[in-house]
């Protein structure tokens, strides 16, 4: 009989720490490495990677559109892409100086204009994130001591530089440009994750508004306001310049107050150490200013994060593995596949912009409804 509870006690343990695998893997015709996905809505998104590729779908991913390579863009790494419906979107790519580029097409992809070029010879690009209708952000590495930022409000026609103060970088920061996440906009805010250097861990770097009041009237009710960054230690893995924030998502959501609570993840690790289970995520549910780690941890490296509103989840992804958590963050247990699954089905994986997951080797996967009833083990 003691037996038998063991057994059972067994059981349901692994059955609280898993649950099936959800990815339906779809046919990309291509092998490219991809790292850039963006879901339109209405069965319609965008993905991109290396060799300069761009595929498109405008049925939920039954059929995926090979484009139209841009014009010169054959060996560029496309790291990121940001569409507005079937016809419009902007690639970028990453790479040294004039290797990071952005292309536009307004034709569902037959044709390509080059419209910005990384104006640095030292720079990089990391991440490109629309944050309303027309006004799209570029995130890119430290130049002369500053991330670099640059914008767009009118769609990509015009290109400017953030003259925003608060992005000085410590030495050795930089950020990631593997799942074009490392930029994140929530409402008015922008938010921003960097690698960890071998003394200090990595750092999220969040805006926040700056109001004075008329020089004229100095007591007068603040009417003047800019945008400042601050930041924030995040206890994620350190030590060298490959570990750190790879992703960030995260929410708003009302409260008593009136003043609404801004809940972020930051996931990561060290890249060149997928096994590694400590140190891969933290939570945040003041909007980036102080940050938690996680109780029981994804079960490795992870290069993305994404949070489905629709069924109060969080889902995580890397190379040796995919992992989901319904509290915020501080537990995860793992996806593995079911029997009607590729044996890989939970692996292998870059980037998520749901329900759409892709991967080196043109792996794409949409994610069906998971079952969540299993109860998440706590430490």
């Amino acid at each position: 009989m003691k037996a038998r509870v063991i057994y059972l006690s067994i059981v349901l343990a692994l059955l609280a720490t898993t649950a099936p695998a959800q990815w339906d893997i779809q046919d990309s015709h291509t092998t490219a490495s991809l790292r850039g996905i963006d879901n339109v809505g209405k069965g319609v998104a965008w993905a991109s990677g290396t060799d300069g590729t761009v595929l498109r779908t405008e049925d939920g991913g039954y059929v995926w559109q090979l484009c139209a390579i841009p014009p010169g863009a054959e060996k560029l790494d496309f790291r990121g892409i940001q569409a507005s419906d079937a016809n419009t979107a902007i690639v970028m790519s990453s790479g040294k100086g004039d290797l990071s580029r952005l292309y536009k097409t307004t034709d569902g992809c037959q044709t390509w204009k080059l419209i910005f070029t990384n104006p640095d010879k030292d720079g990089f690009f990391d991440s490109i994130r629309t944050t309303a209708p027309k006004t799209i952000y570029v995130l890119g590495d430290p130049v002369a001591g500053k991330f670099a930022m640059y914008f767009t409000d009118d769609s990509g026609s015009n290109w400017f530089t953030a003259a925003d103060p608060g992005r000085d970088a410590s030495a050795a920061d930089g950020a990631f440009a593997a799942s074009n996440s490392a930029l994140l906009p929530i409402g008015p805010f922008l938010f921003f994750g960097t690698s960890a250097s071998t003394n200090a861990p990595p750092h999220i770097y969040f805006t926040q508004a700056k109001c004075v009041a008329p020089p004229d009237h100095p007591k007068a009710f603040p009417t003047q306001c800019s945008i400042e960054w601050k930041r924030s230690e995040v206890p994620l893995a350190s030590g060298s310049s490959r570990s750190g924030i790879f992703s960030l998502d995260g929410y708003m959501s009302p409260t008593k107050s009136g003043i609404p609570k801004i809940t972020i993840v930051a996931i990561g690790g060290t890249y060149d150490k997928p096994e590694q289970a400590s140190n891969i995520v933290a939570s945040s549910d003041d909007g980036g200013r102080t940050w938690s780690a996680s109780t029981t941890p994804p079960h490795g490296f992870r290069s993305a994060v994404a949070y489905d509103a629709d069924q109060k989840l969080w889902i995580t992804v890397g190379p040796n593995g995919t992992d989901i958590s319904t509290d915020d963050g501080r537990n995860w247990r793992a996806l593995k596949p079911s029997s009607t699954d590729p044996p890989d089905a939970d692996k292998n994986w870059n980037a998520l912009s749901l329900p759409y997951v892709v991967g080196p080797n043109g792996r794409i996967g949409k994610l069906r409804t998971i079952s969540v009833n299993n109860p998440v083990v706590r430490k």
